[in-house]
């Protein structure tokens, strides 16, 4: 159970966030990229948000961030070597950071891509090529691991391993992909296997599954290049699929709203929706180039979709028809949050962070700042990619080596 709090602010009593409230995962609680944070305010100081510390040391990459028990989990490449690393919120600095692989070498940015999940005393971390570990989140101490290539007979795709694995209970289910099974449940205590989708052979992709419920019955739906599916957390049994023409890569993760499913892609794929019906039925709803999104992801509210469209620039798209609402084109192509009635919209490239109210009636800025420091050592080719957060208040960005955390709530 979820308490909130009230605190005074310049006279006026505003409901802030939960007290324990957490991120433990990507894109926080189900996945939705929805912050649980209540009473943030409407505009931000001219030149941002208060800065309320910047660790300088999170290495190199695009990995995430998850935040649970006053502890934020990220990845980092730091002098060949990939780390786990874990960051106190309250002060910024370093609690603990241990070994989590080889480096990944790209030409995008070498480094580790992927967000930790958090799940009790455990937190789970995949390196950028394939090393799978579950270290004890008080201290980093190795628990166990696999390697989704070498263990799992999985295939490292051309930009690393990016997933973040899912906690369904008592099983990790990660994407090694291959020939013994496009899924994998393992035993989150020991890491043993406990089933293989068998019968879906497809190779991973750079998506992350989600946890839905239809017809009071969970389900694992994930996004690979030619298909969207979703399986049983029991035995990981295929309870339905659909086509879905991918093209290079396939990246941000699925959408569940209403019995709907919905996924985009970049590289002028486009989006698809189904709607799951009885038995795991899927009825076709549509597919288009209304959202064309390759990697800063989109969020569901109220029935409408918002996130960035190669070409059309940022758009608003209704979910039940898949019709554009309205586009903009004012702002760079990046990544979105959503936190309290507004999107929090960032520029991959020029570090530009923008306040958005989360409206049909069009793209409605409300205020903007420069994220700086930004990193001289990230490749010439990569992005501002890792994914915006808002928690208790504060609001948590990176760049390469560079941690920021913003007090929302300051004046």
């Amino acid at each position: 159970m979820i308490s909130s709090r009230c605190v005074l602010v310049g006279g006026l009593a505003l409901a802030l966030s939960v007290v324990g409230a957490d991120w433990p995962q990507w894109r926080g609680d189900g996945r939705k990229d929805h912050s649980p944070d209540k009473g943030l305010p409407n505009r931000w100081p001219g030149g941002g948000p208060k800065v309320a510390w910047v660790y300088e040391n999170a290495g190199l990459g695009y990995a995430g961030y998850s935040i649970a028990q006053g502890t934020l989990f990220t990845m980092g490449l730091r002098e060949g070597q990939e780390f786990l690393i874990a960051v106190d919120t309250a002060s910024g600095k370093e609690s603990w950071s241990t070994p989590a692989g080889p480096k990944y070498p790209n030409g995008w940015g070498d480094g580790p891509r992927m967000t930790p999940t958090v799940d009790g005393n455990r937190v789970f971390a995949i390196g950028g090529q394939g090393l799978l570990v579950c270290v004890n989140a008080k201290d980093g101490r190795l628990i166990w691991s696999k390697h989704l290539v070498n263990d799992l007979g999985g295939k490292l795709q051309d930009w690393g391993h990016t997933e973040s694995p899912l906690v369904v209970g008592d099983v990790l289910v990660c994407t090694p992909g291959g020939a013994k099974g496009t899924l994998a449940a393992l035993d989150k205590a020991t890491g043993e296997v406990r089933w293989r989708t068998a019968d879906l052979t497809d190779n991973a992709q750079y998506s992350s599954p989600i946890l839905i419920r239809h017809e009071g019955q969970d389900q694992v739906v994930q996004l690979v290049m030619n298909r969207f599916f979703g399986v049983s957390p029991k035995d990981g049994k295929v309870l339905w699929k659909k086509d879905f023409p991918g093209r290079v890569a396939v990246i941000p993760t699925p959408i569940h709203e209403d019995g709907i499913v919905y996924v985009s892609a970049g590289y002028g794929v486009g989006c698809e929706a189904i709607r799951l019906g009885a038995k795991n039925s899927v009825e076709p709803l549509y597919a288009n180039k209304v959202m064309k999104n390759h990697h800063g992801g989109v969020v569901c509210v109220d029935g409408h979709v918002y996130g960035h469209s190669d070409g059309a620039g940022w758009v608003c798209q209704d979910l039940k028809t898949g019709k554009e609402v309205w586009a903009h084109k004012g702002f760079g192509k990046g990544a979105v949050t959503y936190a309290d009635g507004k999107l929090i919209c960032l520029d991959e490239r020029s570090g530009d962070v923008a306040l958005v109210a989360a409206s049909t009636e069009g793209w409605k800025e409300l205020s903007r700042f420069k994220l700086a420091p930004l990193s001289s050592k990230r490749s010439s080719q990569g992005g501002i990619w890792p994914h915006p957060v808002v928690l208790d208040g504060r609001l948590y960005l990176r760049d390469q080596e560079y941690l920021h955390c913003f007090d929302l709530r300051a004046k």
